[in-house]
């Protein structure tokens, strides 16, 4: 069956015992595919697409992808910072990386997806939630998704949704607060992978089909 290859920053990157509890998406969206998919993780703590590319940490991923396979595409956070080695225009740059990443998915006969960065765990002093942590980051990938007719997740919107919902206190077990409130613990990769198969059911047909079903489970 297809390989999902899955390209992003720390959010999304794996982890192991040194770095645990911090946990990547990658890691929590392998409990949602069926045994049969493949997912490689190119993921990089601290990457943006600019710096993705500069460590031609893309080309590993153009040689392994496959006509069947998904790219699934997640970048924001780092994109956003004033690094020079990392700060990408979200109206210029930045869409220029995604369609650089989209094309090259095409070329190779995989299909692209692209993910809106997943919400910062932003509350104020009254336990009041504090959206728009990625700025025009978000917006620009909408835009490019439309323009190119990539589907798209919206990661931002859902976890913007979620978060508030859960609340202030509930929603530290989920990150690596209080080290800080944008990487992940176990039990949030987890949820924040749930809203990735979310989206795949969403997009349906060969996207949906890439997930798990109830009879893929333990048995006893």
């Amino acid at each position: 069956m297809a390989t999902v290859h899955y390209i992003g920053d720390s959010t999304v990157a794996r982890n192991n015992i040194h770095s645990y509890p911090q946990t990547g998406m990658s890691q929590g969206l392998s409990l949602y595919l069926k045994e049969a998919v493949t997912l490689r993780s190119y993921a990089k703590n601290g990457r943006s697409t600019k710096s993705f590319l500069n460590e031609d940490r893309f080309e590993p991923v153009k040689a392994a992808m496959e006509p069947g396979d998904f790219l699934f595409i997640q970048f924001g956070h780092n994109d956003e910072k004033e690094d020079p080695a990392r700060h990408t225009d979200p109206e210029t740059t930045f869409r220029e990386n995604l369609l650089l990443f989209i094309r090259a998915a095409r070329e190779r006969g995989a299909k692209p997806v692209l993910l809106t960065p997943i919400a910062r765990r932003l509350f104020d002093e009254a336990g009041n939630f504090r959206p728009g942590s990625h700025g025009a980051y978000p917006d620009a990938m909408r835009a490019l998704a439309e323009d190119e007719d990539v589907p798209l997740i919206d990661l931002t919107e859902m976890t913007e949704r979620f978060l508030p919902q859960l609340g202030d206190e509930p929603s530290k077990p989920l990150f690596m607060w209080p080290k800080d409130n944008t990487h992940l613990k176990p039990e949030g990769a987890v949820k924040m992978a749930g809203f990735v198969a979310e989206g795949l059911r969403q997009l349906g047909g060969e996207y949906a089909a890439i997930l798990a079903g109830p009879d893929e489970g333990a048995g006893v």
